[in-house]
């Protein structure tokens, strides 16, 4: 079932996924006990509900109870819809296959590939459902590069329900899906413009880019000597979890600091977030016990403009024609270096800033931001910041290639 059947598996690709159909209304652990018989050494996840995941000669392999219904809309979790989708696409995708390979690879090679909240980009469906609504991998990016956001399809001309999302896609086996829900706005027109550079220069860098190589300790020194600002990095346990549970609180982890950072002066010039699952973190001031309840590490980067800001801080009141709010913004600033005086007909008080030193901001404030049911747990067991040259101290491949990607940072946009 799914895109190894329909032949549009891309070749390389080293996921499977094996779904167990059981009849509606009757219980899902016999299929999932079907799965761990399958599959002896694994390990359980959990989604909507649980399901068995397993590595066998190179595939990671999830084997997924799921729930035979006769009708869609009658659907109990979403990978009920799954042979919904098959037999669909099945019948529309005959003599297309090779177009779907071209696009899927495409997408890939331009880093839009996957409807994984990591991502946020192009599920492999979606791929199918798009070629067959162009026609062509070409008639596709010709479509895209004339995208604007809010554009809809609707290959069977039957929904009725309104959507918000960059892209719609009515899903053609359950009207009241959007197939693109999860493609954010970036994603979408990161594949527009890359279809605009194809059709104007194809090239197989747009299908098989080079991986930036993990950077070696001089060049992580002379991108630092180059740029002259100042990174900061957060790095804490990641706990042992599913992508698409742990990913939607990091970017809001990487938000809540951000704003941190940028509520008391310093101001952000980018940042990014990963989860290096095959790092090893141990929490500071532990002998190392902890370490076995981990799973990698999180490292949340932040690139600061400055990180140390001058003491003396500028505030500016309300207008000084309002007496009450004048009095009360004078009386809630007490000993101001200099003020409270008028500028422009507003207020003006100059006082002593309460953190000059990005690293000891988060330091002090990190632990109590809102960061997530899991990861705000996971960083109170113990985190470490970098400032500068420190992130030097971490070596392992997974974050010197993070760190080639963010340095590089280079899209097919024009």
């Amino acid at each position: 079932m799914g895109s190894a059947a329909r032949g549009t598996w891309l070749s390389g690709d080293h996921d499977l996924d094996v779904f167990i159909g059981v009849p509606g209304g009757s219980s899902l652990l016999p299929a999932l006990e079907v799965g761990r018989l399958a599959a002896p050494e694994h390990e359980e996840r959990y989604a909507e509900h649980p399901y068995v995941h397993a590595n066998f000669e190179g595939l990671e392999i999830d084997i997924v109870p799921c729930y035979l219904v006769e009708d869609a809309s009658k659907i109990i979790s979403a990978v009920d819809r799954t042979p919904f989708h098959s037999r669909y696409v099945s019948a529309k995708i005959g003599g297309l296959e090779d177009e779907v390979l071209l696009l899927k690879q495409f997408m890939k090679g331009i880093g839009v590939y996957g409807s994984e909240l990591k991502v946020g980009g192009f599920s492999g469906y979606l791929a199918e459902l798009l070629v067959i609504r162009y026609g062509s991998f070409i008639a596709v990016l010709e479509g895209a590069s004339c995208w604007r956001p809010g554009e809809t399809i609707d290959l069977s001309a039957h929904s009725s329900q309104d959507h918000a999302d960059p892209l719609v896609v009515v899903d053609p086996v359950d009207p009241a899906r959007n197939v693109a829900a999860a493609l954010t706005l970036d994603r979408m027109f990161q594949f527009a413009a890359a279809a605009r550079l194809f059709l104007e220069e194809p090239g197989p860098d747009f299908f098989f880019p080079s991986p930036p190589a993990p950077l070696k300790d001089q060049e992580l020194r002379e991108e630092l000597e180059r740029r002259k600002s100042t990174l900061i990095l957060l790095e804490f346990g990641g706990p042992d979890l599913v992508e698409d549970v742990i990913f939607p609180q990091l970017r809001k982890a990487e938000e809540s600091v951000r704003a941190l950072f940028e509520g008391n002066g310093f101001s952000v010039l980018r940042s990014d977030a990963d989860w290096h699952r095959d790092a090893t973190f141990e929490p500071p001031g532990t002998d190392g016990g902890e370490e076995s309840q981990l799973c990698g590490a999180i490292r949340i980067l932040f690139e600061l403009e400055v990180a140390i800001l001058p003491k003396v801080e500028r505030r500016v009141g309300p207008p000084a024609w309002e007496a009450e709010h004048a009095k009360k913004f004078v009386a809630s600033h007490t000993a101001p270096f200099s003020g409270p005086y008028v500028e422009g007909g507003r207020v003006v008080v100059e006082v002593a800033r309460k953190y000059i030193d990005a690293s000891q901001l988060l330091a002090a404030r990190g632990a109590s931001l809102s960061l997530g049911r899991h990861l705000g747990p996971a960083l109170r067991r113990g985190y470490n910041i970098y400032g500068g040259q420190e992130i030097l101290k971490i070596v392992d491949p997974e974050f010197r290639s993070f760190m080639a990607r963010y340095f590089s940072a280079r899209e097919k946009v024009g």
